[in-house]
């Protein structure tokens, strides 16, 4: 996937489609093994298993989407380049003695729900980002005059605003729908409806931005670069959200604290 803008006349053909589902049978069976070695009914709360479930359901969401949308094709290199940095940083991650412990999480019925949720929400944000991306390159490459292979690859500006404006649209709702089992799910194991960490803050957030966009959208017809800046920055937050929140606590935090207990040794 990651190879396909290199292709000197990118088109829909085989490779377009075949590439993205053995990605994801891959990236299943990446899942699978990091899965076995789980207690029945739990849920592996790590960095690498978060990376690898949102790879999962990025392709699997691409793959759904290039069967609907016509033009979705035209994003199957982005979507292949971000799948692989994914999947670096998963192994990365992986290999890292700090972040060896494996922290798992009961599958309650407000935690599948919420994780229900929360990944195609932000599969969606992602994929909505990755055409906000495309429509970047592709208004570059209009002021330069200088169509390269990757770029007539591309979709046009209006298909890259057609599609992150209707999968923001369902992600918004999808994100407020998880805000709200994330609320529940909180009231269910501490007593409180709503504490205000970093996940919460940024989260929300990330609501805001994308709800004002799609705001501007419908009442200016905002569009183009502002309305992408806006979209890459929901997804910025929403990364932050989650992926950096877990980033800093499994990896920078617990490779302090090891740090720090070797030195006390």
């Amino acid at each position: 996937m990651a190879l396909h803008g290199a292709r000197r006349q990118p088109r829909r053909d085989a490779w377009t489609l075949i590439s993205p589902l053995v990605a994801l049978a891959g990236v299943l069976c990446w899942v699978v093994s990091i899965f076995a070695p789980v207690t029945l009914g739990h849920w592996p709360a790590t960095l690498a298993s978060t990376m690898l479930t949102s790879a999962a359901a990025n392709l699997t969401l691409f793959v759904i989407l290039c069967l609907v949308v016509r033009e979705a094709w035209r994003l199957t290199g982005l979507v292949g380049i971000h799948s692989l940095i994914t999947l670096i940083f998963a192994a990365m991650w992986t290999s890292n003695p700090a972040a060896a412990t494996t922290e798992e999480i009961y599958l309650s019925p407000w935690a599948v729900t919420h994780i229900a949720t929360a990944l195609p929400t932000y599969a969606l944000v992602t994929l909505a980002a990755i055409a906000a991306f495309a429509a970047f390159l592709q208004q570059s490459t209009l002021k330069q005059k200088r169509p390269s292979p990757f770029s007539r690859g591309l979709p046009s500006l209006a298909d890259c605003d057609v599609l992150q404006l209707r999968l923001l649209q369902i992600g918004e709702a999808v994100l407020a729908l998880g805000l709200m089992t994330g609320m529940a799910l909180e009231y269910v194991n501490t007593g409180h409806l709503l504490i205000l960490n970093h996940k919460i803050v940024l989260t929300a957030s990330a609501f805001v931005v994308i709800g004002a966009m799609l705001i501007a959208h419908q009442r200016s017809g905002l569009r183009g670069r502002r309305a992408a800046q806006l979209v890459l920055l929901g997804y910025l937050l929403l990364t932050l959200g989650y992926p950096g929140v877990k980033f800093v606590t499994d990896i920078v935090l617990a490779s302090v604290l090891a740090s720090g207990v070797n030195g006390l040794g």
